[in-house]
């Protein structure tokens, strides 16, 4: 008598799924903005995808891997818009409301970017591989702001973004965008 693991049993056919890695790591970053790095497994990050589990061990070596791509992926995104609103700028005064619009509008303004931000300083600072992508995110920030500032200039703006940031992030009594405006025309002066 044959059963299911006859050998003459017709194979189901496999499924091909060539966007599955992008979408664990897509999931990987939704899971850390909903749950936190901490909170992040493959199992939840499989779930959040909706594959089998076993996909993430085909896919990465570790969940190091998992965050590293993720927060890259969320790095690469940030950067891109630095990228796209310095290079619009004509001249430094253009530059300097492209910082403030980026602060209080980009930034700013989604709270998953906010957390996933939080958590890959957070992670970074407990795992020195992950410090790769925050200083690979800082140097790519760093060369758009290098556009219209000089280098000395670039990385200190660079550093009073983050911190105007993560002060109005955290706070209960966030700087307004008058607020943040008068900060970024005061250091720049």
């Amino acid at each position: 008598m044959s059963g299911p693991t006859d050998a003459s049993a017709p194979r189901r056919p496999r499924r091909h799924d060539p966007g599955r890695r992008d979408r664990l790591i897509d999931a990987a970053l939704t899971v850390i903005a909903e749950r936190g790095v901490a909170g992040t497994t493959h199992r939840e990050i499989a779930r959040a995808a909706d594959v089998p589990l076993g996909s993430m061990t085909y896919h990465f070596t570790s969940l190091e891997e998992v965050l590293a791509e993720a927060f890259t992926r969320h790095a690469d995104a940030v950067a891109r818009v630095f990228d796209e609103r310095l290079s619009a700028a004509q001249d430094r005064q253009e530059a300097v409301e492209s910082v403030i619009a980026l602060v209080s509008d980009d930034l700013l303004g989604s709270q998953d970017d906010l957390v996933l931000s939080v958590e890959l300083y957070v992670a970074a600072a407990r795992n020195p591989a992950l410090r790769a992508v925050t200083q690979a995110w800082m140097a790519r920030s760093r060369r758009a702001l290098e556009r219209h500032f000089d280098a000395t200039t670039a990385r200190e703006l660079d550093a009073l973004i983050e911190g105007l940031v993560l002060h109005s992030a955290l706070s209960t009594d966030p700087m307004t965008p008058e607020q943040i405006r008068h900060a970024i025309h005061r250091y720049l002066r």
